[in-house]
Order: C-alpha cells, then structure tokens, then sequence
C-alpha cells in the first residue's frame, strides 16, 4: 500500500507516518525536510506544496492508495488539492477540527452530525468552508474525500494547555516548577478531551484504504473525559510540582489585545465537550487501548525535560500572566472589602 501525506511530521501525523513504515506500506511526504530524521524510511520530496506546477510535475506517472494533507487550512489549498490528486489516489483524507462543531453548543454530546458553525474563530470557519468544498467535489465528481475531525491532539512535542503564550508550553511549566500560580480558564470544571498522538494513528490508519470511510466525517477523539483541573494537575504532578491556579473568566481573556484567545477558548475549551465515537469504532473496530492522561502526561513532561531545544522561554507571556494575576486578586481584595 501507497501513502501520501502532505507534511506528515507534525504533531499529530509523525506517528500516523511512523505507525505506516512499521505496518509495511510505502510512504512518500511531500515536507521541507526539517523533521525527516524523525520518520527514517519515509521517501521525502523537499517540495513546497504551493508550487502546484513543480508537485505536478515531480508525482507524474505515480498513483497512491491514500492521499492525506496535515497542513490544509483554507478553501484554497483544498481546492489545489482536488486539482492534484483526482484520479491519482483511491483515498484523500482532509484533517479538518472538531473546533468546527456548533458554538455555543446545544448539547455537550457531540456525533458527526452535530451542525459545524464557530462564529469565534475563523480557523474553525475555515475548516467548515474546506469541508464543503470537499463534499461538493465528492458528490458532483466523485472525489473520494474522507474528512477527519480530531480534537486536542498532542505528542512528545507539546502539552494540552488552557492557556500558553505564542511560544509554546515550556513558560507555564516553567511557572509550575517555580511554584508560581498559572492562568485557568474559567473555573477549570469544564470537561475536555484530550489524546496523545500515538493514541490517534491507528484510528487514522484504520480509516485508510477503508471503502466504508469514502465520503464520511470522522471524529477521532479522547474518550477520557477529564476536567481542565484535572488536566492541568496532572501536567504538574508530572513535573513534581503544585497545580496553583488562578481563575480567570474566558470571556475577559477573550477580550486581551496582546493574544487572540476568542477563538481557542470562546470558540473551543471554554466549553464541555463529550464526543460519541461510534462511528469510529464501527468502521474500525479494533482499536487498541488507549493510554490514560496521567501516564502519557508524565512521558511527555519527562521528554521536554530532557530536551532543552523544547524549552523556550516566553518573558512576555510570563509577565501578562503576573499582570493578569495580579489585577485578579486586586479585584477579589476589592470584592471582600464591599
């Protein structure tokens, strides 16, 4: 079997690609080549994917059982998409966002179904105008498109955060290991979903090649329902440190100018979320089980401190979150002295 994934080095498609070499398939990556040395055995084309011409030119002659892009945001990638692959791969699958479903949400349970429409964040509005495009090409030429719905999705690389600055986690679990407090959401009793990405491949890969998958939307998420307290302890356990948060309603921090918080917390974990995937597990059945949070949250801690390429200090985050604290607990002085 043939696989081609436009990227296939991030955070959720390195173990889809790494989990393909294993099982025996062929898989070619069109990648700048920066993380090659993560996926050994992976046929790279140093390409860049925009030069529709030169991706043209360079899969002449080639056809793949599975074509799959980790790296289309916006209606007009899916668009060259189609232009490249029809009638060269059996498959194509789009990884869009369950961040698309309805919000606010009329029911915390969430299937396929669910209406996509997330008037906070433009990503998630993106994904939906992909999708559509997608479907329309499925039903009027027969693209063969299956769409992927994944939630928060992390690997060795990253951390589930509520809240982190533009330069990754490393800040916030530095500020648990000083023993400093850390910015929580809201109350941190909102459910979330969370699921490492080795945890995610087979459940992709299960999907591949699958004809009963051609022409579905597929939600692949954690099943491990954990409040945003509870996920956030366990990060700090994990670290050997204490969970102190300070609570600060989403809708302030949605307000801040400095980052665009709207979307990733009006428009996706400020709300419960509890996903039901049946389908997923009629079209693949044997899954294997899954880790718990706790024990993946302490494998991923371990490695960011043992990597000090991942510890990237972030001074202005850190000193938006003093300043956030700070007017916090000025105002809750001002509330007991009423």
């Amino acid at each position: 079997m043939k696989a081609l994934f436009i990227g296939g080095t991030g955070v959720i498609s390195t173990s889809i690609t790494r989990l393909l070499l294993r099982q025996g398939w062929e898989v070619t990556l069109i990648n700048r080549g920066t993380r090659a040395a993560d996926v050994p055995g992976a046929e790279i084309l140093a390409l860049d994917v925009n030069d529709e011409s030169a991706v043209k030119k360079a899969l002449v002659n080639r056809r793949f059982d599975v074509a799959a892009d980790f790296i289309a945001f916006v209606p007009e990638q899916v668009k060259r998409d189609i232009r490249l692959f029809a009638g060269m791969v059996d498959q194509y699958i789009f990884i869009s966002s369950a961040s698309a479903y309805q919000k606010p949400l009329s029911s915390p349970v969430i299937t396929e179904g669910t209406t996509l429409s997330n008037p906070y964040w433009e990503y998630s509005r993106n994904k939906i105008f992909c999708e559509e495009i997608l479907f329309d090409a499925y039903r009027k030429e027969g693209f063969p498109v299956t769409v992927v719905r994944p939630s928060h999705t992390f690997n060795w690389r990253s951390l589930p955060l509520a809240i982190h600055g533009d330069k990754g986690p490393w800040q916030v679990l530095k500020r648990m290991m000083e023993g400093k407090k850390v910015l929580m959401p809201g109350d941190g009793s909102s459910l979330w979903a969370v699921l490492h990405s080795d945890d995610f491949a087979p459940a992709f890969v299960g999907l591949m090649g699958n004809p009963h998958a051609v022409g579905q939307a597929v939600q692949i998420t954690g099943e491990e329902l954990l409040t945003w307290n509870q996920i956030m302890e366990a990060v700090a356990k994990a670290a050997g440190a204490e969970y102190r948060p300070c609570f600060v309603p989403s809708e302030i921090l949605a307000k801040c100018k400095k980052y665009d918080f709207e979307g990733a917390l009006i428009g996706d974990k400020s709300n419960t979320v509890i996903f039901d995937n049946s389908l997923l597990h009629r079209l693949v059945p044997s899954l294997p089980p899954r880790k718990r949070f706790d024990q993946a949250a302490r494998e991923c801690v371990a490695y960011f401190l043992s990597h000090p390429e991942l510890q990237t200090e972030d001074p202005e985050f850190d000193r938006f979150s003093d300043a956030v604290i700070a007017a916090m607990e000025q105002a809750e002085d001002a509330i007991r002295g009423l």
